[in-house]
């Protein structure tokens, strides 16, 4: 598994450190462990977990900017575990509604270490932060439109949202509010998975 992880970030072009690598090696081992309680994810294969998890997780890392961000929606915490556990010097908060989702991350941060997560179950459009975010993200949660919509609040004002989509969304981006525009759309490779990624940046209107 480590060998094939490490085969994963050099091939996606990505230097992560030993150490780090180890932690996202113990968090695939976790979520296979409570996935088989708590079906967290319809993957099963540990080694499937690398490549459409964890890795598909970290190709965001290069186009990220600025130091707090909110995971929305995030599930068993993807992409906010892998990207909290390679950037250990920013913070994330990771949100979702389902309350085992939130208890399984909380204890992943507590077995691995993690003190750069805040894990809240909330619906989004309930949560209320004292501090706004540089970069709100979303992965495979609703539609352009729906997140803006719901996560409007969220952002500081010249923050921007990252959604990591599957294939390119034409439909989604002409359909946008008219106070947002796209900053970048860039197809994303990641080794091991044999389907398009996309990354969306979006940003309000000055």
């Amino acid at each position: 598994m480590r060998t094939k992880l490490n085969g994963f970030l050099t091939a996606a072009g990505l230097d992560i450190p030993t150490a780090q690598q180890q932690q996202l090696l113990r968090l695939v081992e976790l979520l296979n462990k409570w996935n088989k309680a708590y079906n967290l994810t319809s993957v099963r294969d540990p080694e499937q977990m690398l490549s459409r998890h964890i890795v598909d997780s970290l190709v965001v890392l290069p186009f990220l900017s600025g130091h707090r961000f909110i995971d929305v929606g995030t599930g068993p915490g993807l992409p906010g575990l892998p990207l909290a556990i390679v950037q250990p010097d920013k913070e994330f908060v990771l949100l979702d509604s389902l309350g085992k989702r939130i208890r399984f991350i909380r204890q992943v941060c507590h077995e691995l270490g993690i003190n750069n997560v805040n894990a809240v179950q909330s619906r989004v459009e309930d949560y209320k932060p004292e501090t706004k975010f540089d970069g709100v993200i979303s992965r495979a949660f609703a539609s352009l439109s729906d997140m803006l919509t719901w996560c409007q609040h969220l952002p500081r004002p010249d923050g921007r949202f990252y959604a990591l989509k599957g294939v390119y969304p034409q439909a989604e981006i002409d359909s946008l509010p008219p106070a947002y525009q796209v900053d970048e759309v860039t197809e994303l490779k990641v080794p091991g998975v044999d389907a398009e990624r996309h990354l969306v940046i979006i940003s309000t209107r000055g």
